[in-house]
């Protein structure tokens, strides 16, 4: 499918550095982003993500040792299921999407 329209927003401009030096860092185009958000609003009908602030953000300095170790388990778990995919097969179908 050829990419035949441009895409235009006006952002604080440390917030765009910011941002590119991050995607920069891991190898990602700012289309590729844009392009995937864009088919995230599309498969979700909405924006793909909460627009509200949390009471209060999990960090690792707010969880007990036994809230730590369960997520580690669980998330063991799900890995030994067979939940999810390797981080190759996530990013060559990120690519063939993007094409």
């Amino acid at each position: 499918m050829t990419k035949d329209a441009t895409v235009s927003a006006r952002v604080q401009s440390d917030i765009k550095t910011e941002a590119e030096e991050i995607l920069k860092k891991l190898g990602i185009p700012v289309s590729v982003v844009i392009n995937s958000l864009y088919r995230q609003i599309i498969f979700k009908h909405g924006v793909p993500f909460d627009l509200t602030i949390p009471a209060e953000p999990v960090t690792l300095d707010s969880m007990t040792k036994e809230e730590y170790d369960a997520m580690l388990q669980h998330s063991y778990k799900q890995a030994v299921n067979g939940q999810g995919v390797s981080s190759k097969q996530f990013f060559d179908e990120l690519e063939k999407d993007m094409t």
